[in-house]
């Protein structure tokens, strides 16, 4: 009997040595040693979405391993945040950020339960693009002008979509009924790929889009644009004023993308992953797909990512508070 149980502990003892082993083993190996996932927080089609979808090859031929999109929707980027946010912080769950969950968000809802600046480490900055007011091609209004003149006409008549209830389309949209004293009736969606398809389809009349989800859908026919809300025009749209020729002054919004880790990951492996991003954008085929889409390729250091976040939630924070924007 003693010997039986003599040989059982063994047994268990050299099965602990052996997790042990294998758990050392997994530790010791260079990050990444498995799969990463790379969060979306919207709906696939959108402008976080493509920019993810673009980059994600590239960094898995760099890192030696799967780098996968994963699109967790709901709540205008909040749930997909909060996954993130709440991972561990060890470089396998990564957020494709954007202005919508790391400063509009929060702005608009103070109680979600993470923080722009102290739940993430920012691990770089990868693109731009401007907004474009995109109408579907029955709205009679093709000029800003035209279609603020229809709006105050008929108060609360024309639709507007968005990607969600505090999404950055949403509260771009928001800034802009502020500025010209004009009220839609707003539409959210899951993102603004869905936000986009229903536009086409003419179930709503407007939306404040990233022009680089709507750019193929301007050129075919299938939507109108009428502004853009860069500083100057967009090089793949020439015959679209801005918003400042438009009439609407002090109205200059730029879109960004951007991976984030949660707080406490290493700084080494940050660093792993921003300097993979930074080869990924200057990719002559990266940069070619990133034109073709109006996606201006953007890296930076993590530092330089930390400092804009911090700015632009200060920016949207007052945004919100001196336009007394409300959502549902």
């Amino acid at each position: 009997m003693k010997t039986k149980m003599i040989v059982t502990n063994m047994g268990m003892a050299l099965a602990a040595l052996a997790a042990l082993a294998l758990a050392a083993t997994a530790l010791a190996q260079p990050y990444p040693n498995k799969p990463i996932r790379l969060i979306v927080p919207f709906a696939a089609g959108g402008n976080v979405d493509i920019t993810a979808r673009q980059i994600a090859p590239g960094m898995s031929e760099l890192l030696g391993r799967n780098v996968i999109v994963e699109n967790r929707v709901g709540a205008g980027g909040i749930i997909g945040a909060e996954v993130v946010a709440k991972s561990a912080p060890d470089g396998y769950t990564l957020m494709m950020g954007s202005n919508s969950t790391v400063s509009v968000a929060p702005s608009l809802y103070p109680k979600i339960s993470y923080h722009p600046v102290r739940d993430f480490a920012p691990v770089s900055l990868v693109a731009t693009t401007p907004f474009v007011l995109v109408v579907h091609p029955s709205l009679p209004a093709k000029t800003v002008a035209e279609l603020i003149a229809l709006a105050k006409a008929s108060p609360g008549k024309i639709s507007m979509a968005s990607g969600g209830t505090g999404s950055s389309n949403h509260l771009v949209g928001e800034l802009f009924q502020a500025i010209t004293g004009t009220r839609f009736i707003h539409v959210p969606y899951k993102g603004g790929g869905p936000a986009g398809v229903d536009l086409v389809a003419g179930q709503v009349n407007l939306l404040f889009d990233q022009l680089s989800s709507s750019v193929a859908a301007i050129k075919s026919g299938k939507i109108r644009a009428i502004a853009v809300t860069s500083e100057t025009r967009n090089a793949l749209l020439p015959d679209v004023p801005t918003m400042k020729e438009s009439g609407v002054s002090d109205y200059v919004v730029t879109n960004i993308t951007g991976v984030l880790a949660p707080a406490g990951t290493p700084a080494d492996i940050v660093e792993k992953l921003n300097t993979a991003i930074a080869k990924v954008l200057t990719m002559p085929t990266t940069r070619e797909r990133f034109a073709g889409i109006a996606l201006d390729p953007s890296p930076s250091t993590a530092e330089q990512f930390s400092a804009y976040i911090k700015e632009d939630f200060a920016r949207w924070t007052k945004v919100v508070k001196d336009a007394d924007i409300k959502v549902d």
